[in-house]
């Protein structure tokens, strides 16, 4: 299903024929690096530029020879799936010296370099951003020492510079996400699950350090991810006689029947006197004050190392291509710029604006600090009911523990309702209390069951259980089914007043499918299941003959998995229900893949969506690419299935369902005490049943009744969405002609940096 036709700008137009692109990594490494260097290099191939590595950073530009070599189609295959940089990483302290930017000056006019792409943190780039200012004073310099002709100070008058963050810290102003963070969280969160296994069987409380000198970002997101009892972090040094209150906070927790302890530190963490908080002091105290077996992790530089996640890939990928057209764009009086991430959006800001910007740890340690920690206490006594509807998926049962302890913490009775809307009208209903949620966060699947049962059939015995229980609001997680269950008990309101209570849902399904929201919870997971397994299945043919790979992943009609799981994957094709194709196209890609098949490529992989096309199914393909494809490579193919569904939910996941289920919460409390009448709630607008949704850089609540135009009921997806734009992208980078709008691009953006208000935890969203 295509996209509605704006006003679309093509890159076809922005010619890249003689110029030339140069890409290196600084500074620390960071997983994802690898595939913004993919991108950059066939970005620029795509659009005519010719594309230069080089190697070991600012060092290999300063010591220019080999170090500076071009690139091409090939030298970046198989590079999406491998972590650190492959055309290395160095400090160079000659760059910062006058003498050593001119060496570097001279090397790139040899080559004819005055495009630069720099991939690093806020040093690398601030490094960048003053060669720029002094490109022409160099080049000045040059040609009096005769190193070049005076004519090349005006054929290479102006260096542009883009910049994009790799960071594990996510310590750069300007953007959401650094390339680097999420497959950190990765590694963390691997490590935390393991160890809280080892701790509960002896009753252990353990104590990990996790990096960030100056961040606190890695510590306070992994200790909301995995439900850590206490975290300490430099932006929030805490309180003087902290070391009591935590105390007895873990004490509590013991006393609780919690057989562990979990206790994370960021490496830079300070207190009120700028003293270091250290692992072996946190760990020495609870020995001294509690008496409990206690250990230290430090995990030092297993964060940095391992695979990129599958949302480092697509970022790392989106900001390549981002970093390609701005350069393609960029004028002699455009400032240096830094391609970043806003909500679900790719913007430019300023480079230097970034770099003076007070950090931005506030910002977010904020957002969480309002969020769990300044929660209104309205001692309403209200009963909120939470379920979940539909198929399950990594990261429901973190939304419901936030929901649980949020609403808990606003006074209300929170109740949680078993097997979704079966198990409501069978009554299935009980009390839930803060202890009972403990340890949900790293679950996958769904701990109070839920099933696809719509309530229209038993609306009635549900009308009961609601007045039985006082239920004054509910709090629906789930995919397309709990979309359709708010309609029906919205319908349901003329005939039974039960149901005038404040509704909410929060999407949640692998599908990614649900109207209103750019993402569900559940969906990174299944992306993450996807890309490991087409990793390893790309690796199996490591040293055989050239061979392709169809894959079948789910989604029910709805294209997100496979076009984004291609794209994080490397697929050379995705076929998807929304974009028709036909027996031709099948085989041009057939014939694309023999051609690339004929070089050094040595697999292909192509995806499928499950229901893409009823005829042209997963074994009619694999015939057809096994028929066409004989002699130059063979076929392989592989139903992936509900391990889609399965695992344990991945950081993004974790933190996605508890910030986005406690701004659902906060919400139901406005509701009720808005609605709150002499003797009952009642709610009987449109805007009283609302779902959440991620819409580009927002969270908003959205009437599910408003949301009925923009669904496709029939094949269960939006009739718009907004990861169709993701397809060109995938198919340039596979090497196919194609158009890519750019309609959202080319605006430099100013960066914002509002402290959101303590009393106000929704702006912090």
């Amino acid at each position: 299903m295509a996209q509605p036709d704006s006003k679309k700008i093509f890159f076809e137009n922005l010619s890249g024929a003689g110029k030339a692109i140069a890409v290196l990594t600084s500074g620390g490494d960071a997983q994802g690096m690898n595939g913004a260097v993919r991108a950059v290099v066939r970005m620029g191939l795509y659009v005519g530029a010719k594309v230069y590595f080089i190697h070991e950073g600012y060092q290999g530009m300063v010591d220019g020879g080999d170090n500076i070599k071009e690139a091409t189609w090939e030298s970046v295959s198989s590079m999406l799936q491998l972590g650190g940089t492959v055309i290395g990483s160095a400090r160079c302290k000659e760059f910062r010296t006058h003498e050593g930017r001119l060496k570097a000056a001279h090397n790139l006019v040899q080559h004819g370099i005055t495009n630069l792409c720099v991939i690093g943190g806020d040093g690398s780039l601030t490094g960048a951003n003053l060669f720029k200012e002094e490109w022409s004073g160099l080049l000045n310099e040059l040609v009096e020492q005769g190193l070049i002709e005076a004519d090349a100070v005006q054929k290479y008058s102006a260096l542009h510079i883009v910049g994009m963050v790799g960071s594990i810290d996510n310590d750069f102003c300007g953007t959401d996400m650094t390339i680097g963070t999420d497959s950190a969280l990765h590694r963390i969160i691997e490590v935390v699950d393991a160890i809280m296994t080892t701790a509960q069987s002896h009753q252990r409380t353990f104590v990990l350090e996790v990096m960030g000198r100056h961040c606190g970002y890695l510590a306070l997101v992994s200790g909301l991810a995995c439900g850590a009892d206490w975290v300490l972090i430099p932006e929030m040094p805490p309180e003087d006689g902290w070391e009591e209150k935590m105390c007895q906070k873990l004490s509590a927790n013991r006393a609780g029947m919690k057989r562990l302890n979990i206790i994370i530190v960021a490496e830079g963490a300070i207190d009120r006197n700028n003293k270091p908080i250290t692992t072996e002091y946190v760990k020495n105290l609870v020995v001294k004050c509690l008496g409990f077996d206690t250990r230290v992790t430090i995990l030092g530089h297993v964060q940095r190392g391992g695979t990129p996640s599958a949302f480092d890939r697509i970022l790392a990928s989106r900001m390549g291509v981002e970093a390609v057209l701005a350069l393609l764009e960029t004028t002699a009086n455009t400032p240096a710029c830094v391609v970043s991430l806003c909500g679900n959006t790719s913007v430019r800001v300023p480079l230097m604006e970034c770099v003076q910007m007070v950090s931005a740890a506030l910002c977010w340690k904020q957002m969480y600090d309002n969020l769990l920690l300044c929660i209104l206490c309205l001692q309403s006594n209200f009963n909120v009911a939470v379920l979940n509807v539909g198929a399950p998926a990594a990261g429901m049962n973190a939304a419901v523990r936030s929901a649980v302890r949020v609403g808990i913490s606003e006074g209300h009775k929170m109740f949680a309702v078993s097997d979704g809307f079966e198990g409501f009208y069978k009554g299935q209903i009980k009390e839930v209390k803060w202890g009972d949620v403990g340890g949900w966060t790293g679950q996958g699947g769904s701990l109070l069951g839920t099933k696809r049962t719509l309530p229209a059939k038993h609306v009635e015995k549900i009308a009961e259980q609601m007045r039985k229980h006082n239920i004054n609001a509910l709090l629906i997680i789930g995919g397309f089914e709990a979309f359709l269950s708010l309609l029906e008990l919205l319908t349901a309101r003329g005939k039974y007043e039960e149901f005038c209570v404040p509704m909410v849902m929060v999407p949640a399904t692998v599908s990614n499918n649900v109207p209103g929201s750019d993402l569900s919870i559940g969906a990174d997971t299944a992306l993450n299941a996807i890309t490991t397994t087409c990793d390893r299945i790309k690796q199996s043919a490591s040293g055989t003959k050239r061979r392709v790979f169809i894959i079948e992943t789910m989604g029910g009609y709805c294209g997100y998995l496979a076009t984004v799981g291609g794209l994080a994957s490397g697929a050379d094709a995705a076929y998807i229900y929304e974009e028709p194709f036909d027996i031709k196209e099948l085989q041009a890609n057939v014939e694309h893949l023999t051609e690339k098949m004929k070089t050094s490529i040595q697999r292909g992989l192509v995806l499928r969506n499950e229901n893409c096309n009823e005829n042209y199914t997963t074994d009619f393909i694999y015939q057809l690419y096994s028929e066409e494809g004989r002699g130059v490579f063979d076929c392989r193919k592989n139903v992936l299935g509900h391990m889609q569904q399965g695992g344990a939910p991945s950081p993004f996941d974790r933190n996605f369902g508890t910030k986005i289920s406690a701004k659902a919460m906060q919400w139901v409390s406005k509701k009720l005490v808005e609605t709150r009448g002499r003797c009952r709630v009642f709610a009987n607008t449109e805007d009283s049943c609302c779902l959440l949704g991620m819409r580009r850089r927002t969270l908003v609540f959205q009437p599910v009744v408003q949301l009925k135009d923009e669904t496709d009921f029939v094949h269960r997806i939006p009739k718009e969405q907004w990861w169709l734009k993701l397809r060109p992208l995938m198919k340039i980078l596979a090497k196919y002609k194609t158009s890519y709008d750019v309609s959202d691009s080319g605006q430099l953006e100013h960066v914002v940096h509002n402290r959101p208000k303590d009393s106000d935890a929704s702006v912090a969203m």
